[in-house]
């Protein structure tokens, strides 16, 4: 009786709390959906933008032309990369009334507000759903991944893409070995589209081959070897119409993927050697080469940049999802789903660790490990919070307020340093002022937008007039064509300091400090992202600061 009576008791106040959970993660969306549509026009060019738009023209023509303008499958290195996004970036442009490049930034703030949705869905499923809203705000006020999602147009599309697919293979785990038709699609889809944005997707064949071991054990000793591999055998004969359709996903987005068998290969072993010319980049202090970077690169930027309170219950989740494939008292399918989630978070981490490929612009290309650290992080918040209401209820306030302490601290960076969210680094890092000197800040030159705003606000405001020829020449020292696109068309842009008026440079470390008027300067906690000098009447030879290598 007694039992009956506190069920009846806890249930709507369990409901009641689950409610609140899912209208909170609700209102964040929407939150971070305002707040994107309202400030994506502040996020400047990077190095890659102009390239990847004519990427994407070059897929349209050749759609348009039905194959016989193939340009696109020989553009640059760009074409062992799919143009999903690229292609729909230009499609929008098509239909709204925004530039181009303005379009791009709204796309990708579209793209990440999804990412974010299906991290809250799955760290629900995982978890419940305060584990659910934990995970959501996580990623949200996790400034790395908020500033990407603007910008970057290969490896933000990508780390949704990949959390479409762990969400297809968590629910595989748990509806095994009867997947439904919804979970067999997803699971096709998410295949389709990680591939289609990188090879890299194809690590998630890894996450599944080991993760389902605990779960494939139990089905071999529960059902005996001949039962479950026929079992087994059924699960992926029921998959292949969704990976059929993840197939032609992959083929629409990344033609050249499909166009010899082999070609997925062969990208895999292009990007397992450095393409490109080495250059060398700022770590930790010292100029190093970009294949040579240490296996400490990325363990320590990790540390740096995430939020220290998604590092602490990341840390704890992985312990608890280890600890947990020896424990009796956990399912199969919990271990599968724990295990799957672990990898996808580490796996890619270690694996650089070891194998020491060429590294560069700190952590963007593993931008796809962050949502799910962010699953396991909001479990562990959950698990928390579950044993201190089993254990010491009154320590519950207490965690709650150390959690959104925790959050409060990325949410006053993100503000300091809006719109350059992804150079964060945390308080354990001094900030970026105490890396300043240390690591690499804005790798992707998106203070020359402000830059070059500023310029222009300048000449207006103290009533400048072109030269003879019509045109002010500027000199830049970081990516160029962002810089014309943001001056516009009575700007030329170019390396030539001789002859310019003026000269645009990074705060980083390749580019000089002048002795020269400064008409813009772009700071944040106090740390220069880039300046604008008056050069006019001087002899500057280079804005190089160092040799290039």
């Amino acid at each position: 009786m007694s039992s009956i009576t506190t069920s009846a008791i806890e249930t709507p106040t369990r409901r009641s709390v689950e409610k609140t959970c899912d209208d909170l993660a609700i209102i964040v969306l929407s939150a971070v959906a305002l707040i994107a549509g309202l400030t994506f026009r502040d996020y400047g060019l990077g190095w890659d933008d102009y390239t990847h738009a004519e990427y994407a023209d070059l897929l349209l023509r050749m759609y348009g032309s039905g194959f016989k303008d193939t340009g696109a499958l020989s553009f640059a290195n760009l074409y062992m990369y799919g143009g999903g996004f690229d292609m729909a970036a230009a499609l929008l442009h098509k239909v709204i009334p925004l530039e181009l490049f303005e379009t791009r930034r709204l796309l990708g703030a579209v793209v990440g507000v999804i990412g974010l949705a299906v991290t809250w869905r799955l760290g629900r499923r995982v978890g419940g759903p305060l584990a659910g809203l934990a995970a959501l705000l996580l990623l949200a006020l996790c400034p790395t991944f908020y500033g990407h999602m603007f910008m970057n147009p290969k490896d933000a599309p990508f780390a949704v893409a990949m959390m479409i697919l762990l969400m297809g293979l968590v629910r595989l785990a748990e509806e095994y070995p009867a997947p439904s038709p919804r979970t067999i699609l997803i699971v096709g889809f998410g295949a389709g589209l990680s591939l289609g944005c990188r090879v890299l997707g194809g690590l998630a064949l890894i996450y599944a081959a080991v993760g389902f071991v605990p779960l494939l054990l139990e089905e071999v000793r529960k059902q005996g070897p001949r039962e479950a591999a026929h079992r087994f055998v059924h699960v992926v004969y029921v998959l292949l119409p969704g990976l059929i359709f993840g197939y032609l996903v992959m083929g629409l987005i990344w033609p050249w993927s499909i166009m010899e068998p082999g070609h997925p290969l062969e990208a895999v072993t292009y990007f397992s050697h450095f393409f490109e010319k080495p250059w060398k980049e700022m770590f930790d202090g010292a100029l190093v080469s970009v294949p040579d970077m240490p296996w400490s690169y990325l363990p320590t930027l990790f540390a740096l940049q995430l939020p220290e309170v998604l590092l602490g219950f990341l840390v704890a989740a992985v312990v608890m999802s280890l600890m947990s494939l020896s424990r009796a008292d956990v399912t199969a399918r919990r271990k599968t789903i724990l295990l799957m989630l672990t990898m996808a978070a580490t796996l890619p981490l270690v694996i650089a660790m070891v194998k020491r490929p060429a590294l560069y612009n700190g952590i963007r290309h593993f931008i796809f490990v962050i949502p799910p650290m962010a699953v396991l992080a909001g479990f562990a918040f959950a698990r928390t919070m579950d044993w201190l209401g089993e254990k010491r209820r009154s320590w519950q306030p207490v965690a709650l307020a150390v959690f959104t302490f925790g959050l409060l601290l990325p949410l006053s960076e993100m503000i300091r340093l809006h719109p350059y969210q992804y150079t964060h680094f945390n308080h354990i890092a001094g900030t970026v002022r105490g890396a300043d000197d240390l690591f690499m800040l804005d790798y992707w030159g998106l203070a020359l937008k402000q830059a070059s705003d500023g310029l222009r606000e300048q000449l207006i405001e103290r009533q400048e007039i072109p030269p003879v020829n019509g045109k002010w020449k500027v000199a830049v020292c970081g990516p160029q064509r962002p810089a014309q696109v943001a001056l516009g068309p009575d700007f030329t842009i170019g390396w030539d300091s001789q002859s310019a008026d003026f000269a645009m440079t990074l705060g980083e470390f390749y580019c000089k400090g002048l002795t020269a008027p400064v008409l813009v300067e772009i700071k944040r906690d106090d740390v220069v992202f880039a300046r604008v000098y008056d050069i006019r009447g001087r002899s500057i030879s280079s804005l190089l600061a160092i040799p290039a290598p």
